[in-house]
């Protein structure tokens, strides 16, 4: 790394992570480590691709990036 790292540069993979921990992790209970890791597969692709957000104008992020790029 070139520069000093500062707090907010985790900011939004915090985010992230506290989101995805509160709405599938706390919320069921797994069995095995296969049925987690599937379950964060499945969250991931929710979060990119189907999660719609006013901010985007009502585009999902991935809609949004290519919408702009």
């Amino acid at each position: 790394m070139s520069r000093v790292g500062r707090c907010i540069d985790n900011g939004p993979m915090e985010s992230f992570w506290g989101t995805l921990k509160s709405e599938k992790y706390y919320l069921n209970k797994y069995e095995s480590f296969e049925e987690l890791s599937a379950s964060i597969e499945d969250y991931i692709h929710f979060y990119n691709y189907d999660r719609y957000q006013k901010r985007l104008n009502g585009l999902s992020p991935i809609e949004f990036r290519a919408k702009t790029a």
